[in-house]
């Protein structure tokens, strides 16, 4: 007995002299992890206890060398120095003292410790940040993986009961690494050589791997609607017992050959036929009238009633992409705003790892379903009918072979509180998907009205719900919802609108009242954060099919944690400004793209077929060496033709379009508020800018700190913890 008490201490006085360092991306989360590890003892820039010790990053802490670090004829910008491709690449501490400090103490416990854990966020840039640290560091000792998708205590618990081997994300880290590299050295060589040949005053041109074929997708749409020329035509309709019938008008050749071609990418492959019949397009007014004239005493007579019984499936589960279109559309968020409140409530633990690209749920997450459901108080009264049923497990939502990192985002179950209004709203909408995919599917009647009147037909659908389903979850008014959970509009879907046509019979008839309606052709819209987003993951396609979409992601330019800042960037370059929720660009973002002769640099598709190979690496199909040498040569192919370039092209300066848009934001506030007489003016007091509305106000992100103002830009007060908020003035 005594012999066994002497080997229990033997064991713990061992187990003390081991020790394991942990490290996360955030001071934040490596909070989480120490409580949940019982580590209590704070220290400067670590957590110690238990036999572990937590420390951070702050993010990058290390970035790939600059170009005179590698050789010191880089510094000077000369076209004669292109392409600058070193033999091998370096990391270097980035030039911050936080940053500095926060090292040495990451690299002095590194250097002691007997096993590390690495806690960073669990995706491609969290692999590459806490790896370069671990490189810098020169940290010799085993390493173990943490891979969460949550930060409950829960999830952090599973996570280090299941630890995984470091060498298991190799791939990961393999395309990470080649994506910064890819990114440095197109960027870096690019920028120069566009600067050094089109460039004037000074003006750095920013080219991009990503966000030039994002710059060239606006620039695109916005010569499409300046070059649209618009086309007059006429509908043709009819009004028969209080109803509008409308003249079925027959398909170009141009329409047919498009629905073929859907047909044979959608994923359901029908081989129906593509029906052609009506009358073709009215495009004078003269056969219009003559088409009035012609029907206008001849009796309407039904020739077919069809009605189809149908079912409509609840909205699939969001990922990061889908989440970011949806808060642009309904509350005007942009892209970037969205990343940092969903990032807020993965931190907050109320909500999954937000930067997914799937919006399956795996199999393992189902048998834990009811739990989160049963932790969504505020939403008691809809979840009330799914407890203690079996719930629903659609193939629509439970998918294994969709499923690779991570998963959707979901709710965790953890209790919604202390949101700010804008997390509020979020999560919102995410609580309400995961509660709408484990309600039946919406079940509606379409019925389709023919009728013809002297040989001319015309058509009237009517739709009319009749078991609304998982669309009870989104019905307003909502109510019962405690601590501001409240609106999201109702899912605005196209053609939704319900319309419940008169029993019509086949075979009736009588008299009618035709009308000619003037129509001219619209032209494309100008793209929104929302639908940007959305070329951006398909490469350019305009896809509304999910199936499509989801096989089209693959060759998406751009990761969905990375397009948030692709779009602040063309922004902050003044390549691109907004105009109400429209992006229009700037006429140095479309001089630039019209610059730019070579396809690789500015092509959507192309820069697709770029990312499918990254995402290749990840998967240990595509050799990483290969990537590079292919990008090293594709570089030197594009310096080759740009140096060939022997006319005197330049780009409109900086200056010029950051005038132009001063300009026209002074006119827009002139007209919005007309000047008032001067007497009236002179007691008035100046107003504060509209953006000093934010101090003092709750941070947006973190939710702890309140708005405060820098020199530059508003910040949060928890800085020095962590928090990330930025806002520019």
């Amino acid at each position: 007995m005594l012999s066994a008490v002497f080997v229990t201490f033997a064991i713990l006085l061992d187990r003390t002299k081991i020790m394991i360092v942990c490290i996360a991306e955030k001071p934040s989360v490596a909070r989480d992890i120490a409580d949940v590890l019982g580590a209590k003892n704070k220290k400067d820039g670590y957590i110690e206890g238990n036999g572990y010790q937590v420390t951070w990053t702050f993010g990058h802490l290390c970035t790939l060398k600059e170009p005179h670090e590698y050789t010191p004829s880089w510094k000077a910008w000369s076209l004669s120095s292109l392409p600058m491709i070193p033999p091998r690449f370096g990391i270097k501490l980035i030039n911050d003292p936080g940053i500095e400090k926060q090292f040495r103490i990451i690299e002095s416990l590194m250097q002691k410790a007997d096993e590390i854990i690495n806690c960073g966020d669990a995706g491609q840039e969290g692999e590459l940040i806490q790896r370069w640290v671990m490189q810098k560091a020169g940290a010799h000792c085993p390493v173990k993986r943490l891979w969460i998708s949550s930060l409950t205590e829960e999830a952090i618990r599973e996570g280090f009961q299941n630890l995984k081997d470091q060498s298991d994300f190799k791939p990961l880290y393999e395309a990470g690494l080649s994506r910064a590299i890819g990114d440095w050295v197109l960027g870096m060589n690019a920028t120069r050589l566009y600067t050094l040949k089109y460039g004037q005053n000074r003006q750095v041109l920013s080219i991009g791997r990503v966000q030039t074929p994002t710059l060239a997708l606006i620039v695109k749409r916005q010569l499409e609607i300046e070059n649209f020329t618009p086309q007059q035509y006429w509908v043709l309709a009819t009004v028969y017992r209080a109803t509008t019938f409308t003249a079925i008008i027959r398909k170009s050749d141009e329409e047919l050959a498009q629905e073929e071609s859907d047909q044979k990418e959608s994923a359901k492959k029908s081989k129906r036929t593509v029906e052609n019949r009506g009358i073709p397009p009215i495009t004078d007014l003269s056969t219009g009238e003559a088409l009035m004239e012609r029907i206008k005493n001849v009796p309407f007579t039904v020739t077919e009633v069809t009605k189809k019984a149908g079912t409509e499936a609840p909205p699939r589960l969001f990922d990061l992409t889908s989440l970011q279109v949806e808060c642009n559309k309904k509350f005007g968020y942009s892209a970037d705003d969205t990343l940092k409140l969903i990032q807020s409530l993965y931190e907050k633990k109320v909500t999954t790892y937000p930067r997914v690209d799937t919006t399956f749920l795996s199999d393992d997450i189902y048998p834990k379903c009811p739990g989160i459901l049963a932790g969504l108080k505020p939403y008691e009264t809809l979840t009330a009918p799914l407890a203690g049923t079996k719930l629903n497990k659609s193939k629509k939502v439970f998918d294994n072979s969709k499923v690779t990192d991570h998963h959707a985002i979901i709710p965790t179950g953890q209790p919604p509180v202390n949101l700010t209004d804008m997390e509020k709203r979020v999560f919102d909408l995410v609580a309400r998907r995961f509660i709408a995919a484990f309600y039946p599917d919406c079940k509606f009647s379409t019925t389709t009205v023919i009728g013809e009147t002297d040989g001319i037909e015309f058509k009237v659908t009517g739709k009319q719900i009749l078991e609304p389903g998982w669309r009870v979850i989104f019905a307003k008014p909502q109510t019962n919802l405690p601590d501001g959970m409240t609106d999201p509009d109702t899912e605005p879907r196209e053609g939704d609108e319900e319309r419940t046509l008169p029993t019509f019979v086949k075979g009736e008839s009588g008299p009618h009242l035709p009308t000619l309606n003037e129509k001219w052709t619209q032209p494309p819209k100008p793209y929104t954060e929302a639908t940007l987003l959305r070329a951006m993951e398909t490469a350019g396609k305009l896809v509304d099919n999910d199936e499509l979409r989801d096989a089209l992601k693959e060759n998406g330019i751009g990761r969905p944690s990375t397009r948030a800042a692709i779009i602040e960037t063309l922004f902050k370059r003044h390549y691109i400004r907004k105009e109400r929720k429209n992006l229009i660009a700037t006429p140095t973002g479309v001089e630039l793209i019209g610059l730019i002769h070579e396809e690789l640099l500015k092509s959507a598709e192309l820069t697709g077929i770029w990312e499918k190979k990254l995402r290749e690496i990840e998967r240990k199909s595509y050799d990483a060496s290969t990537f590079l040498d292919e990008l090293k040569q594709m570089v030197a192919e594009v310096v080759h033709s740009v140096l060939s370039d022997n006319t005197n092209r330049r780009v409109t300066t900086m200056e010029e379009t950051v005038k132009e848009e001063a300009s026209k934001k002074t006119a827009a506030k002139r007209k919005a508020s007309p000047r008032k007489p001067k007497a009236a003016t002179k007691e008035e007091k100046p107003e504060n800018p509209p953006a000093d509305e934010w101090i003092g106000k709750p941070c947006p992100l973190c939710g702890k700190g309140t708005i405060i103002k820098g020199k530059t830009a508003y910040g949060c007060s928890e800085w020095k913890n962590g928090c990330t908020f930025r806002k520019p003035f």
